[in-house]
């Protein structure tokens, strides 16, 4: 398979198991020593891939909140076996952009990194947190 494509399904897993809370789906995207920093309300936080999978467990999905799935690729760079995409992910009141750092490992596009932040959709509805 053709590295970008590779990538975009490996995308298109991440979107949906946001989407849909699937907390294994996310896993099988995740290298499992992947970081993950935020800055969430303007608090920064540092979590590991278990932490982060609890806290998705934990919290109404985009799709049972009945949101529409708006998740979308906004760049992809690729050099030889690292690649980097930014991708837009609006769900729960929340613009969410995230920086992802992935890694072909054995032949296996992971991601290695996830670095986000959050910008509120409506400045009038309460925030919640990712």
């Amino acid at each position: 398979m053709h590295d970008h494509q590779a990538i975009l399904t490996v995308l298109a897993d991440y979107f949906n198991g946001l989407y849909t809370g699937d907390t294994e789906l996310l896993r099988s995207v995740f290298d499992p020593d992947a970081a993950l920093f935020a800055e969430i309300g303007g608090q920064s936080y540092h979590k590991r891939l278990d932490d982060y999978l609890e806290g998705v467990s934990q919290r109404e999905s985009p799709e049972e909140l009945g949101e529409p799935y708006q998740m979308k690729l906004l760049s992809l760079d690729v050099t030889h076996n690292i690649a980097s995409a930014r991708v837009h992910v609006p769900a729960r009141g929340f613009n969410f952009y995230n920086y992802l750092t992935l890694l072909r490992r054995d032949g296996v596009w992971v991601i290695v990194n996830k670095t986000f932040a959050d910008v509120p959709v409506r400045a009038d509805r309460p925030e919640s947190r990712a």
